[in-house]
């Protein structure tokens, strides 16, 4: 699996450099979401432009990453999704679970905002 990782001080972003997220690369992917909660990151933005399907494997890796994001007081976010994926999305009934950004930028800033938020808050 091809993927790109930037980590800042209260996010990491990951772009998937894959045509695919399936039963392939979800494995990989879910592996390297547990690495990074266990590094500390708690914030996370997913970014999918280069990726044009989705398959349930790759739905369950997302998924994956909502929840331990969520578990450790955090937030994922998904970013660059395609036609396809934004309606295999809409199918599976998740747009309303999953936080979902047309950009990586936006998902960046939406991901720090919240931890700004969650800070103010303490």
């Amino acid at each position: 699996m091809k993927f790109s990782v930037d980590k800042q001080e209260k996010v990491v972003s990951i772009s998937l450099q894959e045509e695919k997220l399936n039963s392939l690369t979800a494995p990989k992917l879910k592996s390297e979401l547990i690495i990074l909660r266990e590094e500390g990151y708690r914030n996370i933005v997913f970014d999918l432009s280069e990726v044009k399907f989705v398959d349930s494997s790759g739905l369950s890796s997302i998924l994956v990453g909502n929840r331990i994001c969520k578990e450790a007081g955090g937030t994922f976010v998904i970013c660059g999704l395609n036609e396809q994926v934004q309606k295999l999305i809409k199918i599976s009934q998740l747009e309303n679970i999953l936080s979902i950004f047309l950009t990586k930028s936006e998902a960046i800033d939406y991901a720090l905002l919240e931890e700004l938020e969650r800070d103010l808050k303490q």
